[in-house]
């Protein structure tokens, strides 16, 4: 507890040292509105968009096959012995299955979309945050926010990132 009172004591500090010394610049801007009003980037989005409709339209093809797989199992299941019925129901739980990870490999966090997404989309996206970081060295402008999304800062003048003073300041105490 009195490390973490000591702490905030050095941050509120550091903050109010630093903003009596000088007003910082702030600006706000709307990454999205931006990125929409780039060809490249429309492109882009188009591009993956129809990739993940056709990825969409395999996977629902294939769980409409098990389905039918399903189907024909309930219809014929009181004509099958008993091994037979298990094994149907072994194959349409496998074929689900493969199904499952066919679309988590898809669409998953680390998926093959998200990986087009990168190779598409981040080139865009960095090329606007360049230009932004540029805009605001070039006009003083210290902190920059986005409105249009939770991401917060988009650029800070390192000058205001007192990250190091603070480690340091915890070591020697």
């Amino acid at each position: 507890m009195k490390y973490t009172k000591t702490l905030l004591i050095l941050a509120l500090g550091l903050f109010l040292g630093t903003t009596t010394l000088q007003a910082q610049k702030v600006a706000v801007v709307d990454i999205n509105l931006i990125l929409e009003s780039l060809d490249d980037y429309k492109t882009a989005q188009a591009d993956v968009d129809k990739i993940a409709a056709r990825w969409r339209q395999e996977i629902e093809q294939e769980f409409d096959k098990v389905k039918g797989m399903y189907n024909k199992y309930q219809a014929e299941q009181v004509l099958m012995s008993e091994e037979m019925r298990a094994q149907q129901e072994e194959e349409i739980l496998t074929k689900e299955k493969e199904i499952r990870e066919m679309q988590k490999s898809k669409f998953g966090p680390e998926g093959e979309l998200f990986k087009k997404r990168q190779e598409l989309i981040r080139p865009v996206q960095d090329k606007v945050y360049g230009l932004i970081e540029a805009y605001a060295n070039e006009r003083g402008y210290d902190f920059i926010f986005d409105k249009s999304s939770s991401s917060g800062i988009i650029f800070a003048n390192p000058q205001f990132d007192k990250t190091e003073d603070l480690i340091q300041r915890l070591s020697r105490s």
